[in-house]
């Protein structure tokens, strides 16, 4: 038993040595770049999720998205999925790009984050368009006995436009939590299944993944905001949290981005275009390479 606990700490803080040095502690602005340590992490695995589907795929449910006056979001994420992961694996030397769907079959949420985290990834990215829904307005019909008649009816909001970026709400830690134990820690200890979430050792390799993995999925965001900002000249709703399900069982960094407003009719004229969508593509991976940069290397 004493063999077994001196293991299991010896084990646990290697672990943690590696977490500190894969991904580093870096300020956000404050940057230093006059002396650099390799730390000997290395981004291998990307992966691409194109937001909403077309056609089931024995899920039993499934989603177009969000649609314009011309398209739906399920073809623009797909479009827009493809052109990015051709742009990672020439733009990015010894990175894979993986997709959660390559066509327009629907893939379901729990699949989505099961491909993620089967193969390894390193970032996750998702890809959607975003919507406003429909008004409620109360216009005037008529006069009855002198008085004026009035009906709710749903009008078009079409005053959305540009990008937001949206990390994993913190409400649902708890899924992370778990997610990170059954992805993360029982791989790191060598152990396929079996370890005790309650055990001191587990919760502190978990709570250190999941601070770890919420720093670097705001760093990632910033960065891809600040490219869509400064470099394109877009209108940016900014970084919110939210609760979506394949950010918080997705067992790495990860971001959704909102690449824009598909009901507005500029936005959606842009998203569907060649030039906006490669723009996107191009933000998106200017982004990565910073965040790559950053994070396989330590500042002194």
């Amino acid at each position: 038993m004493k063999n077994r606990a001196l293991k299991r700490l010896i084990y646990s803080l290697s672990v943690l040595l590696v977490l500190l040095s894969s991904f580093p502690l870096i300020s956000y602005g404050l940057i230093k770049t006059d002396t650099v340590v390799n730390s000997g992490f290395k981004i291998k695995t990307i992966v691409v999720d194109a937001g909403h589907g077309g056609k089931p795929t024995g899920t039993g449910h499934f989603s177009h998205g969000a649609s314009g006056s011309f398209s739906s979001e399920r073809d623009v994420t797909l479009a827009i999925a493809l052109k990015l992961r051709a742009a990672i694996e020439k733009d990015m030397a010894g990175v894979k790009a993986v997709l959660t769907r390559s066509t327009e079959d629907d893939v379901s949420f729990e699949r989505r984050a099961e491909i993620a985290n089967e193969n390894k990834g390193n970032l996750f990215i998702s890809i959607h368009c975003n919507s406003l829904s429909d008004r409620r307005v109360r216009e005037k019909v008529g006069t009855k006995r002198h008085k004026p008649v009035y009906r709710t009816v749903s009008v078009p909001d079409r005053s959305g436009k540009g990008v937001l970026l949206l990390v994993y709400g913190l409400h649902r830690s708890k899924e992370e939590e778990r997610t990170i134990v059954h992805n993360q820690v029982e791989e790191d200890s060598g152990m396929d299944a079996g370890l005790d979430p309650d055990d001191p050792i587990t919760i502190i390799l978990t709570n250190e993944y999941k601070r770890k993995f919420r720093q670097q999925s705001i760093k990632l965001a910033t960065l891809i905001n600040s490219e869509f900002v400064e470099t394109d000249g877009r209108p940016s709703e900014g970084l919110r949290e939210q609760g979506i399900y394949v950010l918080c069982h997705t067992a790495m960094p990860s971001v959704l981005v909102e690449t824009g407003y598909i009901n507005n009719p500029s936005d959606e004229a842009y998203l569907n275009s060649e030039d906006g969508q490669n723009q996107i593509v191009s933000s998106i991976v200017r982004a990565l390479l910073n965040y790559k940069n950053d994070v396989e290397h330590v500042s002194q």
